[in-house]
């Protein structure tokens, strides 16, 4: 008997964008992210994060509204999440946090208990999102989600590093894109090792 990685289903992750913009360069991103994927590794976009409501606790005990329980569900199924985050006010977009906050509660069955999360993010200034990252992954540990640490991917001065239809035209962003999705299966499959290896006689 021997043990072979061989997938029987496609390694999915889920992408959520911190941004609700139409031309958001983070949820660009993650359409960049999607054409750069490793093989037998599938992204899914999450789009519904502008229908969550405000977390509010009177709410929540009476029963979680169906697009929260619709995110929970991504985030359950999914073999790992890649986060694509702008910075506001220094900071993570709220109605990123507003989803997380949702997702993490009652306490002790957070979605993302376990979870192996990668993050990148755009942002037009040129300290790109780099402290909305570094928030972000606090928010992360404080709801067990497993966080990658490398490679960061921050593309700074966003409005130059896209072409008009939303492509992403820095080769080394790109680069490092790649490298973090290819980091995030390793992680998650270390972490899991039973989701990829199967017996073989």
């Amino acid at each position: 008997m021997s043990v072979v990685a061989q997938p029987e289903t496609p390694f999915r992750i889920l992408g959520i964008s911190g941004s609700l913009r139409a031309g958001s360069y983070n949820t660009a991103l993650l359409r960049v992210a999607r054409r750069l994927l490793p093989e037998g590794v599938e992204l899914h976009i999450y789009d519904g994060l502008g229908e969550i409501p405000l977390y509010n606790e009177d709410v929540r005990a009476r029963g979680e509204p169906e697009p929260v329980q619709r995110l929970r569900r991504a985030i359950l199924d999914a073999d790992a999440v890649l986060i694509a985050t702008p910075e506001y006010n220094w900071s993570v977009p709220g109605v990123l946090q507003n989803a997380i906050d949702w997702v993490s509660r009652p306490a002790g069955q957070s979605a993302f208990r376990g979870k192996p999360v990668a993050i990148m993010g755009a942002s037009t200034s040129v300290a790109g999102t780099l402290r909305a990252q570094l928030q972000l992954r606090q928010v992360l540990r404080s709801v067990d989600a497993l966080t990658l640490p490398k490679p960061e991917v921050i593309v700074a001065q966003a409005p130059t590093r896209f072409d008009a239809e939303g492509d992403l035209t820095d080769g080394t962003a790109r680069e490092l894109i790649s490298a973090l999705l290819s980091g995030l299966v390793a992680w998650a499959r270390r972490l899991n090792p039973e989701r990829t290896l199967v017996e073989s006689r």
